[in-house]
């Protein structure tokens, strides 16, 4: 196996850092829940809790494919920084402009990494030899 290029480490570390945002985002839906502070626990805050913690596992998982130099990890991360851009302009119209633009800059910096030519040639070395 080869080493791992900064931009691999980079996306990873930023595909995980978001799954572990979104999978506490479920835990404090299902706090607010449990509290009496949620509007409606059953209809929004139990589906919430089950969304945001099975999204988490899952771009953990895919930060771990893409940490292992798994090919089919890239398409998710990329998939997941448009959606990251998406939240981050509906933050911006809601005039939370701090979050966006957090959520911009993460976006962008880890799309650039993993489509990053050193991320390419490190995920896609081998494939001359598959054909």
């Amino acid at each position: 196996m080869s080493s791992r290029p900064i931009t691999i480490v980079i996306a990873a570390v930023l595909e995980a850092l978001i799954g572990l945002v979104s999978a506490l985002a479920g835990l404090y839906s299902l706090y607010t829940a449990a509290t009496g502070r949620a509007t409606d626990p059953v209809s929004s805050a139990l589906p919430l809790t089950v969304i945001g913690i099975g999204v988490g596992a899952l771009l953990v998982f895919v930060a771990y494919g893409l940490w292992n130099l798994r090919d089919w990890a890239r398409t998710p991360v990329v998939v997941t920084q448009l959606f990251m851009g998406v939240v981050a302009y509906y933050m911006y119209t809601g005039e939370q402009y701090a979050i966006c633009a957090v959520m911009l800059a993460v976006a962008v910096a880890a799309a650039a990494a993993v489509l990053a030519p050193p991320t390419t040639a490190a995920l896609f070395s081998d494939t001359e030899g598959r054909r």
